[in-house]
């Protein structure tokens, strides 16, 4: 995650078409790794901060808020789950698989 720039990048469309052949399909298959990194790391947050869930008041609350509160800027630093998955995709980490193109092969193969 260390070399995912944090910020907008101009892009070569090449490359993303390189790895499908089709743009579209290449934004697709990015959009769709986006959503499952983006759940990854909204269910890593949640469970993190449910360890400080409490219905207890006491004078401790103040302690765990910074701490909820780093947890939380945390995560806010952390590079968007597009961007995230704009750099898996165009360093080939993200398996590509359309099964309109499997059926049409195991067709022919009979």
């Amino acid at each position: 995650m260390a070399n995912v720039p944090s910020s907008i990048v101009t892009r070569n469309m090449a490359d993303f078409a390189a790895q499908t052949g089709n743009v579209y399909m290449s934004v697709a298959v990015i959009s769709k790794r986006a959503n499952q990194i983006s759940v990854k790391l909204k269910e890593e947050l949640s469970s993190k901060l449910a360890e400080f869930a409490t219905t207890v008041d006491n004078l401790e609350e103040v302690f765990e808020n910074r701490e909820q509160i780093e947890i939380s800027k945390y995560y806010e630093r952390l590079p968007k789950p597009t961007n995230l998955a704009v750099e898996e995709f165009l360093e080939g980490k993200v398996y590509v698989r359309n099964p309109s193109e499997e059926e049409m092969q195991e067709e022919t193969d009979l």
